[in-house]
C-alpha cells in the first residue's frame, strides 16, 4: 500500500505566547498526529513563545529574528515529505491536509498555496479577499500568509528561503517560477487574523503592500523595504 505523506507544519513565530496554544490545537483538530508533524521555531532567543506551549509532541527550536531564517530551521528539523509553513495567526481549512496531498501528490505541481481569506465578518475585507485572489491568479505568486506548502526533496534543491528581511516568499515563487515548475493554487480559504489591517487601517495596509511589491519587482533591496514596511 502505498504510504500517506507526512506534513511538517513549520511555524515561524515572534511574541506569540497568548496565541500558540490554540494555533496547534486548532492544526491537531484537523489532522491525525500520526499523519502531521508540528514544529515551532522562535524568534526570540529567550523563547518566550515556545515556553508557553503545553501541548506534548511539538518539536520546538529558538533562531534568530527572521521568517526566513527561522522556516530554514525548522525545514532542517523536519521529517515530513511536505513542508507546509503557516503562520501562528492563520487557521487552515477542515480538509486542508487531504486538499495537500491531493496537490503533492500530483507530480506537475512542487508546491502551492491556499486562497486568502480575513477572519472577520466585516464586508470591506471581502474586497480585499478578491483583489488577493485576482493578484495571485495573475502572478502565479502567492504570499506567506496563504499557507505556502511545498515538497521537502524540492525545496531543499532550491537551497531553501533566501534570507532577506522581507519578500521572502515573493523571492521563493519567482525561482519557482523562473524553473517553470507549476505551483497549485487551492481556491479554499485560509483565515487569517485582520489584526494589524485593524490597527494600522485597511486601505493603508493594502496600498502600503502594493507599494512594497512594486518597488520590489522594481529592484529596491528587502533590507531597504523591511524598514519602511516596520515604520
Amino acid at each position: 500500500m502505498k504510504r500517506t505523506p507526512l506534513v511538517s507544519i513549520i511555524l515561524p513565530v515572534l511574541n506569540e505566547a497568548d496565541t500558540i496554544q490554540k494555533a496547534i490545537l486548532a492544526i491537531r483538530a484537523i489532522g491525525p498526529g500520526s499523519l502531521v508533524e508540528i514544529i515551532v521555531v522562535d524568534g526570540d532567543p529567550r523563547g518566550t513563545t515556545i515556553n508557553a506551549i503545553t501541548a506534548e509532541g511539538v518539536r520546538v527550536a529558538a533562531e534568530k529574528k527572521g521568517r526566513a531564517r527561522q522556516m530554514n530551521r525548522g525545514a532542517l528539523l523536519a521529517s515530513g515529505d511536505v513542508l507546509l509553513f503557516l503562520h501562528a495567526d492563520t487557521q487552515l481549512p477542515a480538509n486542508a491536509f487531504s486538499l495537500i496531498r491531493e496537490a503533492m501528490g500530483n507530480t506537475r505541481f512542487v508546491a502551492g498555496a491556499f486562497a486568502l481569506g480575513f477572519d472577520t465578518r466585516r464586508r470591506v475585507f471581502r474586497i480585499a479577499e478578491t483583489y488577493v485572489a485576482l493578484r495571485t491568479r495573475l502572478t502565479k505568486v502567492p504570499f506567506g500568509d496563504q499557507a505556502i506548502f511545498i515538497k521537502r526533496e524540492y525545496f531543499e534543491q532550491l537551497g531553501g528561503y533566501k534570507e532577506i528581511p522581507l519578500m521572502e516568499d515573493v523571492e521563493l515563487m519567482k525561482r519557482i517560477r523562473k524553473r517553470g515548475d507549476p505551483v497549485c493554487l487551492i481556491r479554499e480559504k485560509v483565515l487569517t487574523s485582520p489584526r494589524r489591517y485593524e490597527q494600522e487601517g485597511i486601505l493603508f495596509c493594502t496600498l502600503r503592500n502594493l507599494a512594497l511589491q512594486v518597488l520590489y519587482a522594481s529592484g529596491v533591496s528587502p533590507e531597504r523595504l523591511a524598514g519602511w514596511y516596520r515604520s
